[in-house]
This record gives C-alpha cells, structure tokens and sequence, in this order.
C-alpha cells in the first residue's frame, strides 16, 4: 500500500527561485516522468494562475496538466484527477475554493487521492486546506479562522514571514482556542506529512523555517521547526 503523502508549502512553489522544492515534490511520486495537475480553483481558474504553474513545471521531467471547476467541469475530470502521481492545488480564496470542490465532489475524490497514494501538495489556500483549520483572508484583511479538509490534525498558517500580520493573528486564534494548536510556514518552506505525521520539514530558501504553535498560559508558545535546505536553494 502506497503512504499518504501531503506537502503544504508556506507560499511560494512557481518562484525560479522554488525550484528544489519542485524537484522534491516530483521526486515523492518515484516517477521518472510524473504526471502533475494544478487546481486553481482558488483564483476562481484565473488564466494567470495556470499560465505560472505550466511556466514554472515546463522546465521539469514531467507531464503538467490542469483542471478547470467553473464553468461546466471536464467530463471524465475525477477519473482525470485520480491518473495522476502529483496534486497541487494553487493560493487565493480557500472559502470560496472549499465551496466549489465541495459542490462537486473534489473534496471527497482528493480523500480517495491522498488515500492511494497521490502527492498533494500546495501553497497558501493549497496549504491551510489540508488541515482542520486555517488562518485566511478569505474574509477580511484581518484573517479569522476556517474550518477546512481535516485530513491532517490541527491547524495551519502559511506566509508566515511574508505577511506581517500573519504571525500575530496566529498566536492569537490559537491563543485564544479559536482553532487548534498547528505548524506555521515561511514562504519557501514545506511541511512533509506521511500519513499524518510531519516527517520532515524541507525549504528553497536557506532562511526558511516552519514553527509549531500550542495555546499555553493563556496565550500562544511558538517552537521552531528548523527545515533541511534543499540541494540547489
């Protein structure tokens, strides 16, 4: 039996500078020459968004392709989802993305993906999804807390240096039990799961790291989770 494989990255994954994140992603399919869809369900299918995944992934041994949920989906789109070795799934509005695969089915086919063995893997939205929760701008400028897939325990926050009120809104919804203790992470950096343990935390960027935060004394505690830099970063 293939392990359940999930890669949530902090942000980043298209950057020149991501590369060896992308190797590393292609890498757990144990494919020659994977097979790797993007949904970008999360930009409403913006063009710009699926023209920046096949920029970034041309320059890979691989096979990219696409899969588009407004509008009338592709016939044929779950036996299509489950034909391939790699899932990413892009950033933007994890709600509004959650509610599309929701209606249709994708929420329950990516299960049976991750089940069989399929790499998930993505950034922001394509992060927090993964998890019970996540902190979001899907809402306001302020981020709240969203319930999400739950195939991993605890709650997530990606651009953890990137966005300046990321961290603090994170210290304070799980401060306050507004979502569960999680794992936080730079741009550039990813949180390996097999199964639904973190078995390595892994970056593109030699600063990148990933944090675990815990409600502890009436507030948040914060531990760092050093990520081994990939070849090439």
């Amino acid at each position: 039996m293939a392990v359940p494989q999930i890669v949530a990255l902090g942000g980043g994954g298209f950057d020149a500078r991501d590369r060896p994140l992308r190797e590393f992603l292609l890498g757990l399919t144990g494919r020659e020459e994977p097979r790797v869809l993007l949904l970008p369900t999360a930009t409403g299918d913006s063009d710009a968004t699926v023209v920046r995944f096949y920029e970034a992934f041309v320059e890979h041994r691989c096979r990219p392709t696409h899969l588009k949920l407004f509008g009338i989906p592709r016939p044929g789109w779950r036996d299509h989802l489950l034909a391939q070795d790699l899932i990413f799934v892009g950033g933007g509005n994890t709600a509004n993305m959650l509610a599309v695969w929701r209606v249709h089915g994708v929420d329950d086919v990516l299960r049976e993906a991750w089940e069989r063995g399929i790499v998930l893997a993505g950034m922001s939205a394509g992060s927090i999804c993964w998890f019970e929760a996540g902190v979001t701008d899907s809402f306001t400028p302020e981020l709240d807390p969203l319930p999400c897939l739950g195939f991993l325990p605890g709650s997530n926050c990606p651009h953890y240096d990137g966005e300046e009120q990321r961290r603090p809104a994170f210290h304070r919804l799980v401060g306050a039990g507004a979502m569960p203790d999680g794992l936080a992470a730079d741009d550039g950096c990813g949180l390996h799961f097999r199964g639904v343990e973190l078995a390595e935390v892994v970056a593109s960027r030699p600063a990148a790291a990933a944090y675990r935060v815990e409600r502890a004394d009436g507030g948040a505690r914060e531990t760092r989770l050093p990520a081994r830099v990939l070849a090439g970063a």
